[in-house]
């Protein structure tokens, strides 16, 4: 399957199987409270597939498969005969109606917490949070390669997932971290990464590389695999190990990059140490400026690393009922990181990490490439995500409804039919403005 379609097939997988757990959730609870389901939709538009139940609702799958509704009997809606009104969703205890606009949040939650279960059951491979090479800010903390990452500011890093995902949002606050390892000769150490001196303006994954930190088996060695049209091929050739640039010795492509970029200089060569085979020579290249895909074209001299894809080290697998707690611990690691990457992102005023269905569509197919546990961990995440969107006191939005109940609750009154119209104009405005973004990032990112 192509990426293009595979992409599209798991974007409607997972977004398939999120609405309809969430929507479910209204559904449920609603019908618990004795209110009637005049429709349960998975998709918007026109009905492709459609069934009406005994109970009189009617089940529908729709062309446009990004969402989802319930819509219920409602007085505020259309007429409803006197002897369905006790069925109505308006007539219900203002309680009853928070429960029912929660019950989709709540359903997201517990649908996050299912799929991670079913993931640490089957078991989810990772890395190892062992630093394979440390620079810039990372050396000047004092890393070196074999230190074993512990804790970040008191939060564990069993893997080298958690530890990029808590240090992509202190790269954000641009505050120094305290990183407890443990050291290759046994012994224990606190090292303190100064990311208050990280530049400002760069996106997070510029953050992450320049911290310097690079695992263990993202090391790809200095090795030519590859060559860009205009490469120097009568001096250098495909396996060549390349050992110095201008007598600074490297051991990994990346630290290789490094090096070219530092000391290039437009007229003048580099002179660049190689293994060939069991030969030791030396070969003095000329760096050209090249587009590297960045729209800023750069000195480089035109080679690319071998392809090596870094084998898993570490595998988190746990008995059904271990599972559990394990599973909780988790969840509320992700809710904590999120929510906290939620107010990051309107405090700093930064966007970057706001995707749409494109972005969306991406992540699904490449998580479902490596294997059904990173699938499951794509699915929790977003099946989290949905939950805490949705609670945000935004008109239209579950969170915007939770509100307006609230105040009913306190005055004693519902809120006016005026306020509630105002509401859905500035709930339509503000999605309509969070979903331009979100297309205007998804296309920004591959043209970057």
């Amino acid at each position: 399957m192509s990426t293009f379609f595979g992409s599209i097939w798991w974007l409607v997988v997972s977004i398939g199987i999120l609405v309809t757990f969430h929507e479910f959730g209204h559904f449920w609870v609603a019908r618990r409270f004795g209110v009637h389901v005049l429709r349960f939709s998975v998709g918007f538009g026109r009905p492709l597939l459609k069934h009406v139940g005994k109970d009189g609702t009617e089940y529908v799958v729709a062309m446009i498969p990004l969402g989802g509704y319930v819509k219920f009997l409602d007085e505020q809606e259309f007429d409803v005969d006197p002897v369905d009104q006790h069925r109505a969703f308006n007539r219900k205890p203002v309680l009853q109606r928070m429960a029912i606009a929660a019950a989709g949040p709540a359903f997201n939650f517990l649908l996050c917490f299912v799929l991670l279960w079913a993931m640490f059951v089957i078991g989810k491979p990772d890395y190892l949070p062992i630093v394979g090479r440390a620079d810039a800010l990372a050396a000047q903390a004092g890393f070196v390669p074999g230190d074993r990452l512990l804790s970040i500011d008191g939060k564990d890093v069993p893997t080298w997932s958690h530890a990029a995902m808590i240090l992509a949002g202190a790269a954000m606050d641009r505050h120094p971290v305290q990183v407890e390892v443990a050291r290759d000769d046994g012994g224990h150490a606190i090292r303190t990464l100064p990311l208050q001196q990280l530049q400002d303006g760069i996106d997070e994954s510029e953050a992450l590389t320049d911290i310097g930190l690079v695992p263990r088996q993202f090391l790809l060695p200095a090795v030519i695999g590859s060559f860009e049209p205009d490469a120097p091929t009568s001096l250098l050739r495909l396996g060549d190990r390349i050992l110095a640039v201008n007598g600074v010795a490297v051991i990994g492509f990346d630290q290789l990059a490094a090096q070219v970029r530092s000391q290039a200089r437009a007229g003048q060569s580099l002179r660049l140490d190689l293994q060939r085979g069991g030969e030791r020579i030396q070969v003095d290249v000329l760096p050209k400026l090249r587009n590297r895909g960045k729209g800023k074209p750069a000195l480089s001299i035109g080679i690319g690393p071998q392809e090596q894809q870094a084998s898993y080290d570490s595998l988190r697998r746990y008995g059904p009922i271990d599972a559990l707690g394990v599973s909780a611990h988790e969840m509320w690691r992700l809710t904590s990181e999120s929510t906290e990457m939620l107010w990051r992102m309107v405090s700093h005023g930064s966007a970057q990490n706001i995707s749409g269905p494109v972005a969306i569509a991406r992540y699904a197919n490449a998580s479902a490439q490596l294997g059904p546990a990173w699938f499951l961990f794509f699915l929790a995440i977003l099946s989290l995500s949905l939950g805490i969107m949705n609670l945000l006191p935004i008109p239209i939005l579950d969170g915007g409804h939770l509100l307006y109940y609230l105040i009913e609750l306190v005055k004693g009154s519902p809120v006016s039919e005026r306020t509630l119209v105002v509401g859905q104009y500035i709930g339509l405005a503000m999605l309509g403005g969070l979903m331009c973004l979100a297309f205007y990032n998804d296309l920004l990112r591959p043209l970057s």
